[in-house]
């Protein structure tokens, strides 16, 4: 099975679910910057994965 950037982002906003139930317990301003924080790894590892089109690495043929 491929990891492809659609998979990563999904299982990536799956973590949001136990930061949820942080928030539902705590209720303090740290849980929005945890919110915020996982939210930014998951955009980062999407644009990170996703692949370019029309570019091919140095000495490709």
């Amino acid at each position: 099975m491929e990891l492809t950037p659609r998979l990563g982002a999904t299982v990536g906003l799956l973590s949001l679910i136990p930061v949820a139930v942080f928030a539902l317990s705590r209720g303090e301003l740290y849980v929005g910057i945890a919110l915020v924080n996982v939210l930014l790894i998951v955009g980062s590892l999407y644009v990170a994965f996703t692949p370019v089109n029309g570019h091919e690495p140095d000495g490709a043929v």
